[in-house]
């Protein structure tokens, strides 16, 4: 499913993500990142991937979980980062018993404008660009 294009460069980014309900929404694109918000069920994860181009970085905002960076696993809390590098295998996984919700960037753009993938299997069935 696709949303029409934001015309603003203004969001209350954090607003936004803690009432987003869906598993992947693309915030706004640019030519060179992309602002997307997730909502990961309690023991849902994002599956593991690996984007050769694209560096992302992960900023969680309500819950926990873990990180897996290669063969490299640590847990976070609500307001950790992690920068994930082009070429690296990584899952996010919520360990916690409320939704994990998140920001991530992705430089350059992973995902057509304005996507929304309501739930993981959605987002499966979708490739990525």
């Amino acid at each position: 499913m696709t949303a029409p294009i934001a015309k603003t460069t203004s969001t209350d980014l954090l607003d936004v993500v803690r009432h987003n309900d869906y598993f992947r929404r693309v915030v706004e694109t640019g030519d060179h990142e992309q602002v997307v918000v997730m909502a990961l069920k309690v023991g849902e994860d994002i599956g593991k991937e690996v984007h050769p181009t694209t560096d992302q970085v992960f900023l969680f905002v309500d819950g926990k979980g873990e990180a897996v960076l290669d063969e490299s696993s640590r847990s976070f809390d609500e307001g950790d980062l992690v920068f994930v590098r082009a070429g690296t295998w990584h899952n996010i996984i919520n360990r916690g018993d409320v939704p994990l919700r998140l920001i991530t960037i992705y430089a350059p753009p992973a995902h057509k404008p304005g996507t929304i993938h309501q739930t993981k299997a959605e987002a499966e069935a979708e490739p990525e660009d």
